[in-house]
C-alpha cells in the first residue's frame, strides 16, 4: 500500500450526506492531520500508537443511525503516512462511537494493515462466543466501553456497564476493557476495577481534566490502579484535557505523575485523527477533526517522559504485552 499522503474523499453515503455535501469539491476537505514540526528524538523500531480510528467511505462503512457526529473520511493512507513521518511500527485501531457495534470498517483497516495492527472492538449484550472467536482471529485484542462521547456519567450505569463487559470476556486469554471516562467515575467504580479479573485501560488521561488540578475528584483513584497493576492509562488526545494548546503544559504534570504511579502500565496514542464533537451541532452535519501537529504532540510526549529507557517502556514493551503483538 502507498505511504503518501491522502487527500480525503467526499461523504456521500446517504441522500442527507449528499445534501450536506451539495457543491463541495474533494479540495474543500484538508487532508487528515500529519507531522509538521521536525522530530528531536529518535524514534523506536517497534513503537506503537495505540490509539487510532479509521473512517471509511460511507458507502461501504455506513455510520450507526444513532451517533453524536458524523466526522470527514480519514483512511489507511494518511495513517500510514503519518507514521511514517513519526516513526511508528505498530499501531491499535479503536472502534469509534459513530460506527457503533458495526466494526467492519475497523476490522478491514487491521486486515489491510497487517500482522503489525490491533483493534479494540465495540460490541452488544447478545454477542455469541463465535463471534467474539472471529474478532480475536480477526486481531482485536479487547473491547471499548465509552461513556464519555455520550456524555454518559452515572455511576450506576458505568458499574454495570463495566460488569457485563467482564462477563463477556473473562474467558479471553489477552483481552482487556478500554473504558473512556472521567475521574470521578473512575473513583466511584475503582473496587470494580481493582477485583477485575480483567484488565483495565483507560483512555486519554483517564479523562482528567487539567484546569481542575491535581485534587480533582477521582485522580487519585486512577493513580491508585496503576501503582497496584490493576489498570493501565493512555497519554493520548491532551487536547481533550487541556486548555494549553499547542503545546499542553497544563497536561504534563499529570502526565508525569501517571508515567511515575508505574511506568508499565503507560501507553501513548495520537487518537487520529483526532475527531471532534462540538456541541449544539447536529449529529448528520459533518464535523471537521482538530486540526493537530502530530509530530508537535509527540515531542511533547518525549518532554514528559524524558528518560529513554521509560520512553521505551511506553511506546514498545507495554504496548507489545498489552496488545500481544
Amino acid at each position: 500500500m502507498t505511504r503518501k499522503y491522502a487527500r480525503r474523499e467526499i461523504l456521500i453515503g446517504s441522500a442527507a450526506g449528499a445534501a450536506m455535501l451539495a457543491g463541495r469539491s474533494v479540495a474543500t476537505f484538508a487532508s487528515a492531520s500529519q507531522a509538521i514540526t521536525p522530530l528531536n528524538f529518535d524514534g523506536l523500531n517497534a513503537a506503537c500508537d495505540c490509539h487510532t480510528h479509521i473512517f471509511g467511505d460511507p458507502r461501504r462503512f455506513p455510520f450507526a443511525k444513532e451517533r453524536a457526529y458524523t466526522p470527514e473520511p480519514a483512511g489507511i493512507d494518511a495513517l500510514q503516512a503519518l507514521h511514517l513521518a513519526l516513526r511508528i511500527y505498530r499501531v491499535v485501531i479503536v472502534q469509534p462511537s459513530v460506527y457503533g457495534t458495526d466494526n467492519s470498517c475497523t476490522l478491514d483497516a487491521i486486515r489491510r494493515l497487517g500482522p503489525t495492527a490491533r483493534g479494540i472492538a465495540v460490541i452488544d449484550d447478545n454477542i455469541s462466543t463465535q463471534s467474539l472467536d472471529e474478532l480475536h482471529r480477526a486481531g482485536v485484542r479487547g473491547i471499548r466501553i465509552n461513556l464519555e462521547t455520550a456524555g454518559e456519567t452515572n455511576p450506576a450505569i458505568a458499574r454495570q456497564r463495566f460488569q457485563t463487559a467482564v462477563q463477556q470476556i473473562k474467558s479471553r486469554n489477552g483481552w482487556h476493557i478500554q473504558m473512556y471516562t472521567r475521574p470521578s467515575v473512575i473513583a466511584v467504580i475503582e473496587d470494580a476495577v481493582s477485583g477485575s479479573p480483567v484488565p483495565v485501560t483507560f483512555d486519554h488521561f483517564g479523562g482528567v481534566q487539567a484546569a481542575l488540578g491535581m485534587q480533582q475528584p477521582g485522580f487519585d483513584a486512577l493513580l491508585r490502579l496503576l501503582k497496584s497493576g490493576k489498570a493501565h492509562v493512555k497519554l493520548s488526545a491532551p487536547y481533550r484535557s487541556s486548555t494549553q494548546a499547542p503545546d499542553y503544559a497544563d497536561i504534563a504534570p499529570f502526565a508525569r505523575a501517571l508515567v511515575a504511579a508505574n511506568p508499565q502500565r503507560a501507553l501513548w496514542g495520537s487518537d487520529w485523527p483526532h475527531p471532534q464533537q462540538i456541541a449544539g451541532r447536529s449529529a448528520d452535519e459533518i464535523t471537521p477533526p482538530y486540526a493537530i501537529d502530530d509530530s508537535r504532540a509527540f515531542k511533547n510526549f518525549a518532554a514528559w517522559v524524558p528518560d529513554s529507557a521509560r520512553r521505551r517502556m511506553v511506546l514498545v514493551d507495554n504496548p507489545a504485552k498489552l496488545y500481544a503483538f
